[in-house]
């Protein structure tokens, strides 16, 4: 992307990119949760699937706007790291109990 000077078209790819490995994240985890069963330490441990959802959904806007605005892009992508890489607890909350 910066040999290309942030042109539209890499940035969307990186975006996609992004996008598929949020689609495969939660895949995985909807896997292991049947897998386990809804009921299991592990799905408790996982809870909810908002950041999930909401990381797909905010990566599939960012693509679209990377035609508008790179930096649009970038923004959006970097609320999506913050937004993970905020502390969790959960899965110690639930191995305690």
């Amino acid at each position: 992307m910066g040999e290309n000077e942030f042109a539209q078209l890499p940035v969307a790819l990186y975006g996609i990119v992004l996008w598929v490995s949020a689609l495969a994240y939660y895949i995985l985890t909807r896997a292991l949760v049947s897998l386990h069963g809804t009921d299991s330490i592990l799905a408790t441990a996982l809870g909810r699937k908002i950041k999930k959802v909401a990381s797909l959904v905010i990566y599939t806007a960012a693509i679209a706007l990377a035609f508008v605005n790179s930096g649009i892009l970038f923004a959006l992508h970097v609320f999506v790291a913050i937004m993970w890489l905020t502390l969790d607890t959960r899965i110690e909350k639930t191995l305690e109990q």
